[in-house]
């Protein structure tokens, strides 16, 4: 049960985002929402599925912080590219 409801949460997820994009202008807002919803999926697909929330501590905060990473390295090339356009 609990995987089927992970797995409602992350369609619903790619939904929200389908509805996004279809939606609104592009943006520098909607491009780091859509950053951010994919990040958010990535973490529930490391804990949920890749069984990262029964894992040690060091593990749980490895994954984390390539998160963290991959995030501020997104984010920070897409307003680089911004800016250098």
């Amino acid at each position: 049960m609990r995987l089927f409801i992970v797995w409602a949460v992350l369609c619903s997820l790619t939904l929200g985002y389908l509805w996004l994009d279809h939606s609104a202008a592009a943006s520098a807002v909607i491009t780091t929402v859509a950053i951010a919803i994919a990040l958010v999926k990535v973490r529930i697909i490391f804990r949920e599925f890749m069984e990262v929330r029964h894992a040690p501590a060091p593990l749980c905060r490895l994954t984390d912080a390539w998160i963290a990473i991959m995030a501020v390295s997104l984010v920070g090339s897409y307003f680089a590219g911004v800016v250098l356009r």
